[in-house]
């Protein structure tokens, strides 16, 4: 995809619908990216074990290609070669979390985009402190819901907390979600209804989805690993390929939504839609707007 895609959205069109034909546009030259032979990327993933088929499935149907390593052994070797990383906390276990710093410090040192999904963040003290060491090694993009950025940035534990479940709504954590992009570095997404992403200054929605992936497993977990093949094939516009990425996932979702009949065979329906999404399509359906 060339720059001026993203010199485009920067120049601030003048009208609501040049600023949505203008995403629409970013969203499928990120999928196609994606897609191309040339430049399909590798993503190292570290996520849960519940996660795992997901996530990869998601990955693969973008044209990603997912490398599920977690293992410290092979990490000096394998993380360089990658051309983003992705780090999910879900299952959490300490002989995990040494493997997970250390794949973000060889990403670092390699020059990667890394994502971090932090399941839970508010849990459980030993969550919280594996997340916000996490934190510290500025990861490119963190994606979690209202309960888990707010989370991090109070540092604290949630005496409410649902586990992997929000008791916050996404345009509840707005600001919480701008004060940890300005404090991290990273860019800060929360998924809800609608999904946030921000830089620390500039709010973007993503409008697209489905009710019912609430009931499908990992579905958070499989999105934020295609913001991580999104943000390989171009690193240096994180935000933008971050709303692209929640848009596109929830696209196919809403495509998928229209042959479902229930969660089960709407996680199937997604997989195919997310392959087979067009040009036409994504244009015609992506929603990505200033909040």
């Amino acid at each position: 995809m060339e720059d001026k895609t993203h010199n485009q959205l920067r120049q601030q069109p003048k009208t609501a619908a040049d600023k949505s034909e203008s995403w629409a546009r970013l969203a499928w030259a990120h999928l196609e990216s994606v897609r191309k032979s040339y430049t399909s990327p590798l993503v190292q993933c570290i996520t849960n074990f519940v996660s795992m088929d997901l996530v990869a499935n998601v990955l693969l149907a973008a044209g990603a290609s997912p490398a599920m390593i977690h293992s410290a052994e092979e990490i000096p070797d394998f993380t360089p070669k990658a051309q983003a990383l992705y780090i999910n906390v879900g299952t959490l276990t300490p002989e995990w979390l040494p493997a997970m710093k250390m794949a973000a410090q060889v990403a670092n040192e390699s020059k990667r985009p890394w994502v971090l999904d932090p399941v839970a963040a508010g849990a459980s003290d030993f969550r919280l402190r594996a997340c916000l060491d996490l934190l510290t090694l500025r990861p490119t993009v963190v994606r979690g819901n209202g309960s888990e950025i707010l989370a991090l940035l109070k540092g604290s534990v949630d005496e409410n907390s649902k586990g992997v479940d929000s008791s916050h709504e996404s345009t509840e954590a707005v600001e919480a979600a701008k004060s940890l992009a300005r404090i991290s570095g990273s860019i800060i997404a929360v998924s809800g209804a609608v999904d946030i992403v921000t830089d620390g200054e500039r709010v973007v929605g993503a409008k697209n989805g489905v009710p019912l992936l609430q009931k499908i497993t990992a579905t958070g977990c499989a999105v934020t690993a295609l913001i991580a093949a999104f943000v390989a094939v171009h690193p240096s516009h994180p935000f933008e390929a971050t709303a692209a990425a929640l848009s596109v996932f929830g696209v196919a979702s809403e495509i998928g939504m229209e042959s479902a009949k229930g969660p089960a065979s709407l996680r199937m329906h997604l997989i195919d839609a997310l392959h087979g999404l067009d040009q036409a399509t994504v244009l015609q359906i992506v929603s990505i707007s200033n909040v």
